[in-house]
């Protein structure tokens, strides 16, 4: 029987700035964010090969981590988060107060209403669901440490669980939260876990 390959996938922790709209904006970890990033892969490991998004959030960690445990890190540009336009950079308390209905509308469903100039969701979720079934045939049977960004672990979720696009702000997918996706056969199954694999 084939090996399962197992996909953890790790959000970034939280960047320089705090809490702030990012998609294409790149600021780097916080101090508070590498330590998140430290203490969800504290005692953790197994992983064969670290694969990141370009994005310097996720980017940093992810080769500290390979070069602490001595494994490759890829840097997948399909993996950075979907663009947000010119909400990019914005406090989301004062955006909420100064445009409600249309922040509501996004998180409600993202593909009818994305943000002004943001990047089109159908367009993210085939680069994204794309760069996925790529690493699913290159690491099949392998474990592999994904650190990517909230709107990418969302996508990769609701793809693998066949949930709608229009969906996928119901999950929360907080700084430094871990997830794991095994595949075994032609079933893949999710677990959810947060701060640790």
């Amino acid at each position: 029987m084939a090996r399962a390959t197992t996909i953890d996938l790790l959000r970034h922790g939280e960047p320089e700035g705090g809490v702030r709209i990012r998609g294409w904006r790149d600021d780097p970890l916080s101090e508070t964010g590498w330590q998140q990033m430290w203490s969800a892969v504290e005692g953790k490991g197994g992983w064969e090969q670290i694969v990141s998004s370009p994005m310097t959030r996720c980017r940093a960690f992810a080769e500290a981590l390979g070069e602490r445990l001595v494994i490759p890190v890829t840097v997948e540009s399909r993996l950075k988060e979907v663009g947000f336009g010119s909400w990019e950079g914005a406090d989301p308390k004062e955006l909420r107060a100064r445009d409600p209905a249309s922040v509501s509308n996004f998180w409600s469903d993202p593909v009818a209403n994305p943000p002004p100039g943001g990047e089109p969701f159908d367009d993210f979720r085939q680069r994204v669901t794309d760069a996925w079934e790529e690493i699913m045939a290159e690491q099949s049977g392998r474990h592999v440490l994904v650190v990517a960004h909230g709107g990418v672990i969302r996508m990769l979720m609701a793809y693998t669980l066949g949930m709608p696009v229009s969906n996928l702000f119901r999950m929360e997918i907080p700084f430094a939260a871990a997830s794991r996706i095994r595949v075994e056969g032609a079933f893949p199954r999710v677990a959810f876990v947060s701060g640790c694999f």
